[in-house]
């Protein structure tokens, strides 16, 4: 088998396309254009300029603050103005770059369209205003730069559509609660009877009263602006009763309980809106949308709440509801129930294709184990010892019989592996062996979805894999930045970097049509918050809590602030100069670790005295202080630190030990693709075997010329219909039936079932004899010239696994081959992005 090297380097100018709109951004943090002449939903904002500009973040409000934000508040709206606008018809409008100013009106002279970039994604209305409007317009928004399309299902799935009048606004309404995801705003004028005015433009964006409490900064720009992006997604979510899991209508927008437990988990630590967290717990207690998993993760958010709160009242009041939960966890467990869904990833059975695939039952009788432990650590905690023992109870008997093999873990992947590693049974040697099977491979450790990802990020912590750890963050969330994120996809593969341009329409998939702004992917901010700050709970409230720090290699200067009961918890350290600061509020109590960082530490100050010398043993700490330090592996650690200001000064030798990082390996390689042989295959491609997609057409159904070289079994198709386009053409784009590239021809396709939901996509698995290396060629053509834009991904068929980089195929009204070489049975997916739908017209053996 081949294995291809190939890196993916940060694009400098993507760095500085996305610098200059963050500055734009900055110039609207204290000024906005005002209220809407329209009637809108909701009140003007009510909030302060108090806090701090944050250069990397993308929120327009993350320096202003609410008085006092409750649960109960209302949505409140501010307006924006576009950051940068352009037309392809300049000369059809008139001092355009007004509509960026303010100063004054844009005049439309012509047909034509109006593209706005308003900087970020919000969740918005676009609306502009006119005196003297004639002639006929539309609008469209979007996430990404181009009109968006959706499901059908959507009140209007194509975000395209005349405005409402109201006075001289006029307002694009395209579901009955205004909002969209929207970065992108058009005005398309359609017709004119005599030139008019554009007096001004604005996003309305309406938001939650919701205040940061919590902060993030390190000497890594990139970290600082994923720890903001990931909780201005989750804000962006926040709805008037409940958490919301996606901006775009496509009628899928109501709270997935197993979604808010990531967008939960970053609000604890980015804005410490327990009351809200709370509403939402209720909102979620009796539903878990169909999905077995999100049981557990409710019953995991419930953790979460009750440790960062201390809330026991709450806990005590849940405890029939989840005990309800847990026990039919048990009652089912091993006997590989209906999941529904696990994640989108191939690996966990793409969503809802084959949700219960044995990958998904390991991973989902890891988190079973998992939550059952950690219900029964919170009843301990409560004094109810004898459910706390039923629990432990049940957690310790499955591990039981999971070890009754020795290599029970044999055939986990990355997701089930995760879960063991996070429900905090595994050994150290089985720790390290799952480490080099699944973790070490920097392509396999990435989910599709960053909802799973944070799983991944959380077992990479708990092993000692901090720099692995970030890695993969700057691969996932790093490279959704790069792509031009300003909130966090509901799916993404690194190698779209390479083949879509900044902001481009992504890939539509077995998710449907993918969102940019999915909260469920903020499970990364309280990661960095808890992992790299260091900051976590150990008893229920903070009362208890440990400081960390896990800088890993990359990382020198980190300081941050995590809010509690108590008041924020405040932590900044620079490694390169040993300074640690951590103020614990009153009534709290820290201990403090004191990381090695691979090097010796020679003495230690705390607020001005030496309380530990490497040299002397510690003599000359005073006895009281030198009783309660602890060695362990990682830290010199300093308990019972109570409220106050805790500095220290650590004098370090040696040299820390430098993280090489790790290559991306694509065991297939890249595809290469041909533009110039079209249906003119005999003697290029297929010498060993051929298909030819819905060739035949016959009554109601079609079928495959098909011919199947000795060394394939069997050739299925999933999720796919098919259409014969013609039959006795002589078009040289039609593949010819046979030996001498003859004609008549004829041509078909398999397509995908656009614009039905997560019907976006089609899969090709081919049972191709391992061992021996051969050439696949996908042909594709776009018969009838109707703008369709596809991406291929190639799986191992067996173990899931993505082998290649995501390839587009883009302009294929021509005919275009791609063409790969692999050595074991593949699975072919290939997903729309743009036309009518995704086609495949043939494939070809060699």
């Amino acid at each position: 088998m081949r294995h291809f090297v190939i890196l993916y380097p940060r694009i400098l100018f993507l760095t500085i396309i996305t610098g200059f709109l963050f500055n734009a951004c900055q110039n609207q943090k204290t000024s906005f254009p005002g209220p809407s002449p329209a009637t809108q939903p909701y009140n003007w904002f009510t909030a302060e300029k108090l806090g701090p500009d944050v250069l990397e973040s993308p929120d327009p409000l993350v320096g202003w603050r609410w008085k006092d934000p409750q649960a109960t508040d209302e949505l409140e709206v501010y307006t924006l103005r576009p950051v940068s606008v352009h037309s392809g018809q300049d000369g059809s409008f008139e001092e355009l770059q007004a509509l960026v100013s303010g100063n004054g009106p844009v005049t439309v002279k012509g047909t034509g369209t109006i593209m706005m970039d308003f900087g970020q994604v919000n969740a918005a209305w676009l609306e502009f205003d006119s005196d003297d409007f004639n002639g006929s317009v539309e609008m469209s928004i979007s996430e990404y730069n181009e009109p968006a399309i959706l499901n059908a299902g959507a009140q209007h799935r194509i975000k395209t559509l005349e405005p409402v009048k109201y006075g001289n606004t006029y307002r694009l309404e395209l579901n009955d609660e205004l909002y969209e995801g929207v970065r992108f705003g058009w005005i398309h004028v359609r017709s004119i009877d005599a030139p008019w005015h554009i007096r001004d433009v604005r996003l309305v964006c309406q938001i939650k009263p919701t205040n940061y409490r919590g902060s993030f900064q390190c000497n890594d720009p990139e970290l600082t602006r994923i720890w903001y992006t990931g909780a201005y997604g989750v804000k962006l979510n926040l709805l008037k009763d409940f958490y919301g899991a996606i901006l775009m209508e496509r009628s899928d927008r109501f709270s997935w309980t197993g979604d808010a437990f990531t967008s939960q988990a970053a609000s604890l630590v980015a804005f410490g809106n327990y009351d809200f967290i709370l509403t939402n717990i209720h909102h979620t207690a009796d539903q878990n949308n169909g999905i077995l998993s999100y049981s557990m993760y409710w019953i995991q958010s419930l953790v979460d709440y009750y440790y960062y709160t201390g809330d026991s009242a709450t806990l005590i009041h849940f405890i029939d509801n989840a005990r309800i939960k847990l026990d039919r966890a048990y009652s089912h467990y091993g006997t590989d129930p209906k999941l529904t869904f696990y994640g989108w990833d191939e690996r966990i059975g793409a969503g809802f294709e084959d949700h219960s695939c044995k990958e998904s039952q390991n991973a989902y009788k890891m988190l079973c184990i998992d939550s059952w432990q950690d219900f029964a650590r919170m009843m301990e905690s409560l004094g109810r010892t004898t459910l706390s023992a039923k629990y432990e109870g049940y957690a310790l008997e499955k591990i039981e019989e999971l070890r009754q093999d020795p290599e029970w873990y044999a055939g986990f992947g990355v997701h089930a592996a995760s879960d063991a590693i996070n429900a905090g049974f595994t050994s150290h040697i089985e720790q390290e062996v799952l480490f080099h099977k699944v973790f070490s491979d920097r392509l396999n450790r990435l989910s599709y979805s960053p909802f799973n990802q944070y799983f991944i990020i959380q077992s990479l912590a708990k092993v000692g894999r901090p720099n692995e750890a970030l890695e993969t963050i700057g691969d996932c969330w790093g490279g959704q930045l790069d792509y031009g994120a300003t909130s966090f996809f509901e799916v993404y593969r690194p190698s779209w970097n390479k083949v879509l341009g900044f902001n481009d329409a992504p890939p539509n998939n077995q998710c449907g049509y993918t969102s940019f702004c999915h909260p469920w992917g903020g499970g990364v901010v309280k990661w960095l918050t808890e992992e790299v700050l260091g900051i976590k709970p150990v008893q229920p409230g903070f009362r208890q809590f440990d400081v960390f720090p896990h800088p890993g290699t990359k990382l020198t200067q980190v300081s941050g602030t995590m809010p509690t009961p108590m008041g924020g918890i405040h932590v900044s350290y620079d490694v390169s100069k040993g300074n640690y600061e951590i103020d614990v509020p009153d009534g709290l109590e820290a201990r403090i670790g004191i990381p090695f960082l691979g090097k010796e530490i020679v003495e230690i100050e705390l607020n001005g005295k030496l309380v530990w010398s490497q040299s002397q043993s510690q003599s000359q700490s005073p006895d009281h202080v030198r009783d309660q330090i602890d060695v362990e592996k990682d830290f010199i650690v300093f308990p019972g630190r109570v409220g106050g200001s805790h500095i220290f000064r650590v004098s370090y030798e040696g040299e820390q030990k430098a993280y090489p990082g790790s290559n991306w390996i694509y065991p297939a390689g890249a595809p290469v693709e041909d533009a110039e042989t079209s249906g003119n295959w005999m003697g290029i491609y297929g010498s060993d075997g051929y298909i030819l997609c819905a060739y035949h057409h016959n009554s109601d159904t079609v079928q495959d010329e098909l011919h199947l070289p000795a060394y394939v079994k069997e050739v299925n198709y999933s999720r796919q219909l098919g259409m014969q386009w013609a039959d006795g053409v002589s078009d040289s784009r039609a593949p010819a039936p046979g030996p001498g590239n003859e004609a008549p021809r004829n041509v078909g396709a398999i397509y995908t079932q656009d614009p039905l939901a997560t019907l976006q996509t089609m899969t090709v698995d081919i049972h191709m004899k391992a061992g021996t290396e051969h050439q696949i060629a996908l042909y594709f053509v776009d018969w009838d010239d109707a703008g369709r834009r596809l991406a291929v991904e190639m799986f191992d068929l067996e173990s899931r696994r993505i082998i290649a980089p995501v390839q587009v195929v883009n302009d294929y009204s021509g005919g275009k081959f791609l063409v790969f070489k692999y050595n074991a049975p593949v699975r072919f997916r290939i997903n729309h992005i743009r036309g009518p739908n995704a086609t495949l017209s043939g494939i070809f053996f060699d």
